[in-house]
């Protein structure tokens, strides 16, 4: 019987400080989670735990982390949607799949959506680790040539770091999450380009249904308002029936995002 302390909970922003210690747990089982999160806490991990498909993909797109652990024993068909979903936001991030159905299909399947490692239950707390400790160490070292090689782009007075989400001002930095630094990305490689409606939804949601079509809209209003950080001074109050952001004539930014009508977006820079 493995003897469990005490951990003390930490904060978002103490968990966002310590992302190369962070997991993401998905287990249907409460037990087994408990068992797990416990732990992982005393070898000094921090485990964000989830039961289901829909409350994992709302944690993934917006609190970073290091390592998922998805367990395919109930709903197994969901859990390869999240497995596919996390994989389509992020090519790099490990992901161990725990079951106790080590079927050849299961493991080729697993395999075949970019999961890291299968474990086939029983298992022991020690090997789990194990495998863990294994897969952040190779993931550190090959982080470490990556970062000789940072995506960074220089927006007007802003500097946007996409291999760490963060969008960095003189005011202060700001850490995107994954959604967001990907569609600022996107806007980056086509800036003062038109990038249409459609071709968005495709890159960043994989969907151009109604959906996904409400959820960029919302992103974009979220990167407006942190590229806003520049011009909040200069901005002029906003007539209720026309929303579109205007300035003091002479204090145009040097970056925002235009709506083309009808058609789609454009990352504006100043040259």
């Amino acid at each position: 019987m493995i003897m469990m302390k005490k951990t003390i909970s930490l904060t978002k922003q103490q968990h966002i400080d310590n992302i190369s210690h962070t997991i993401m747990l998905v287990d249907d089982s409460e037990n087994l989670r408990a068992i797990i999160k416990e732990h992982l806490e005393i070898k000094g991990y921090i485990v964000w735990e989830y039961k289901n498909l829909h409350s994992a993909i709302k944690s993934f797109n917006n609190v970073p982390c290091a390592l998922c652990i998805i367990d395919l024993s109930a709903n197994a068909s969901e859990k390869f949607l999240l497995l596919q979903y996390i994989r389509k936001c992020d090519r790099n991030i490990p992901v161990i799949i725990l079951s106790d159905n080590d079927s050849r299909e299961n493991r080729i399947r697993g395999f075949q959506l970019g999961c890291s490692d299968f474990l086939s239950k029983p298992f022991s707390l020690e090997e789990l680790e194990l495998r863990m400790r294994a897969i952040l160490g190779r993931q550190h070292d090959a982080n470490k040539s990556v970062l000789k090689k940072e995506t960074i782009y220089e927006l007007g007075n802003f500097t946007f770091n996409f291999s760490n989400m963060h969008l960095i001002h003189p005011k202060g930095i700001r850490t995107l999450t994954r959604k967001e630094a990907a569609l600022l990305k996107l806007f980056c490689e086509y800036k003062n380009k038109l990038i249409p409606r459609n071709v968005i939804l495709k890159e960043i949601w994989g969907s151009n249904d109604h959906f996904a079509s409400r959820s960029l809209d919302v992103f974009i209003t979220k990167l407006r308002s942190y590229l806003e950080l520049d011009n909040t001074e200069y901005l002029v109050p906003k007539i209720k029936r026309k929303q579109k952001i205007k300035y003091v004539s002479g204090y145009e930014p040097l970056v925002e995002i235009r709506t083309i009508h009808s058609t789609g977006f454009m990352l504006k820079i100043k040259e």
